[in-house]
């Protein structure tokens, strides 16, 4: 039997190891075993009920057929106002355009710049997708080291790698998998590195305001119009909103990036749900509810952080820097390496056989040595899971804890 000639672009790209970790949390609940899921990342609370009315509000008021391409214009006016009134951003209307996710977003984004033979930097750890994204591309991918600066990408490591091939940098902050959260400082600075040797910036916004005190949330949509030409903010309602189930997002970009964008979408997904579009642009402007919302969700995470994050360095062979941001501890589990674990996806799988607890290989996020543990369920499963693991891998004692 002949086998599927699978294209060049997709065969190429590798799976999702973070889709594949749930899809094996999900197959160990079906077979009957109690589950302790650190892999997922998804907010464990659900959608706030007044984006759920507005949702029907927008069905009973007949939006259930298309919309543009670009979405809804009331839509659009909503993101251009949010930007406006959070960050001081002076956002135009056509420089806006909806996608079914981020995602989607990251994908228009990358494939109306990309050609075959670019290079694209990402910093590592980064999130699965974004050098597959660049795989389907055809172009290549250029991981910038970090580690050095405890995960945190500077300026100077950008310009360092920029090369004449050079095409765009992706990034993300806060980070996933990380958590690490790039200061506004420097950020700007590397969006100048890369507008002067007129290299582009495609920001994932997605954990946008998951920043925890000192750190703040802070957009790129700021910054002033000679550099804001290089950038493309990919923004996301699925963890700010808990609305992951309805793939809505949009990205911010120049006039002709997003033309750009749009002809592209016109021929994949269209647009975003008619009434979830509607429903968005009804909760960024009832900012009372909607910014409610994201406090008591940051403020929980931010609670289980500061406990679960010292819990885990308290383990033997643990390592874990805080996280100012998203929810996720990226652990640094070679302390535990030798005869009995030679890689993380080893003390993975050690955990899920013999403690029924799922987290995420770091070799996925290009770093092979540590594990990413999502905080985004309760306390109750963290307590759980600590205690399984330090019946496994034991406890520091206080002189090396």
């Amino acid at each position: 039997m002949a086998t599927f000639p699978v294209s060049e672009n997709v065969g190429k790209m590798k799976g999702s190891s973070t889709l594949l970790a749930a899809q094996a949390a999900a197959e160990m609940r079906a077979r009957g075993i109690d589950v302790i899921d650190l892999s997922v990342g998804e907010p464990d609370f659900d959608t706030p009920e007044f984006i759920k009315k507005y949702a029907w509000e927008g069905m009973e008021k007949g939006l259930t057929k298309y919309t543009a391409t670009a979405g809804l214009a009331d839509f659009r006016n909503a993101i251009t106002e949010f930007y406006s009134r959070q960050f001081g951003a002076d956002v135009d209307l056509a420089e806006v355009a909806a996608s079914c996710g981020g995602k989607q977003a990251l994908f228009n984004a990358a494939c109306t710049l990309l050609n075959p033979g670019d290079d694209v930097l990402i910093p590592k750890p980064y999130w699965v997708t974004f050098p597959e994204i660049v795989t389907f591309c055809r172009a290549n991918s250029v991981f910038i080291e970090t580690e050095e600066t405890d995960f945190v990408l500077t300026a100077d490591q950008v310009a360092a790698a920029i090369t004449d091939k050079t095409k765009l940098l992706i990034l993300n902050s806060p980070s996933n998998p990380s958590g690490r959260v790039v200061p506004s400082e420097e950020m700007r600075k590397i969006v100048e590195v890369c507008a002067a040797r007129e290299v582009y910036v495609l920001t994932d916004e997605c954990y946008l305001f998951f920043a925890y005190p000192p750190a703040k949330p802070f957009s790129l949509a700021v910054l002033p119009p000679d550099l804001r030409k290089f950038v493309c903010i990919a923004g996301s309602f699925s963890k700010t909103y808990a609305m992951t189930g309805w793939r809505v997002g949009y990205t911010i970009a120049s006039i002709e990036w997003t033309k750009a964008m749009i002809k592209l979408q016109s021929h994949s997904a269209t647009h975003p749900t008619s009434f979830v579009q509607y429903a968005c642009a009804k909760a960024l402007r009832d900012t009372d509810a909607s910014m409610n919302a994201v406090a008591a969700m940051t403020t929980e995470y931010e609670k289980r952080r500061d406990w679960f994050v010292p819990a885990l360095n308290e383990i033997n062979g643990f390592r874990c820097s805080m996280p100012e941001g998203a929810f996720y501890a990226f652990v640094d589990v070679r302390g535990v390496f030798g005869d009995r674990f030679q890689s993380s996806a080893d003390v993975a799988d050690e955990l899920l056989k013999e403690a029924h607890i799922v987290v995420t290989d770091g070799k996925g996020f290009g770093a092979d040595g540590f594990l990413r543990f999502s905080y985004a369920t309760s306390m109750e499963n963290l307590r759980q899971a600590i205690e399984k693991m330090r019946a496994i891998f034991g406890a520091k004692t206080r002189a090396t804890a």
